[in-house]
């Protein structure tokens, strides 16, 4: 979703993260298990690895729980065998949803996928529908009461960030995926701590949602989608006015 969208979301978002604790260990755990596996167990050598242990003591993630991740993918604990996927859909008013998927069990997770969209009144599309209209960014989203528009930039540019967005109350700063790692480690040494930090799919364009009943249903949609266990992130293409949200 759009910068602006994904802020208010954020934002309305921050009175519940205590309830959904348990789902980001979990999204989390699993993130770091497949870093560790592909990369090796050392965050020195393993840049993916060592920004998700950022991302996870940021999110105040127990050490026993990190550990334990760590080592699944490392093989030194028994650990199950986890497949990445992303799956697309379109919601009502044809806002457009990508999914992404880490599960162990691709049958489950798929089925839990489609009865949500078809419970809201959307559907799943065909692989590759929609994954023309994004492209895949990085995107840390940072609250205009921590730092400068002058101090950003000069720290995201100098990490090699595409662009520094002006919001207002906000600032996006977008880089290449290459550069995230890069990017994450620079703003954590200036101490700037964003509130949302993903390799995110961006929309190309948006599809405006005017209806108040539409955007109930689209919003209940994203937060079913958000809540299943096996979804590590969920990415729209809608844009709905202010005084809706």
């Amino acid at each position: 979703m759009s910068g602006h969208s994904k802020w208010a979301t954020t934002k309305r978002h921050k009175a519940v993260i205590d309830a959904k604790r348990g789902k980001i260990f979990s999204v989390l755990a699993k993130e770091i298990t497949l870093a560790a596996r592909s990369g090796g167990g050392d965050p020195s050598a393993n840049v993916k690895l060592r920004t998700l242990l950022l991302k996870a003591r940021t999110a105040n993630m127990p050490t026993d729980n990190i550990d334990r991740a760590v080592k699944k993918g490392t093989g030194e604990l028994p650990g199950v065998s986890y497949e990445e996927i992303i799956y697309e859909g379109y919601a009502p008013g044809g806002v457009g949803i990508i999914i992404e998927v880490t599960t162990d069990n691709k049958n489950r997770a798929v089925g839990e996928v489609r009865s949500a969209f078809t419970k809201a009144g959307g559907s799943l599309a065909t692989p590759g529908a929609l994954a023309f209209n994004f492209q895949r960014k990085g995107q840390f989203l940072i609250s205009a009461e921590t730092t400068t528009e002058d101090a950003l930039m000069e720290i995201a540019l100098d990490a090699g960030a595409d662009d520094v967005i002006n919001h207002g109350d906000h600032f996006e700063v977008l880089c290449g995926t290459t550069l995230y790692d890069a990017v994450a480690k620079a703003l954590e040494d200036k101490g700037v701590k964003p509130e949302s930090s993903e390799i995110a799919f961006l929309p190309n364009s948006t599809t405006p949602v005017t209806d108040a009943e539409t955007a109930k249903k689209v919003l209940r949609l994203l937060e079913v989608l958000d809540d299943l266990d096996d979804v590590k992130a969920v990415h729209a293409n809608h844009e709905i006015d202010e005084s809706l949200l």
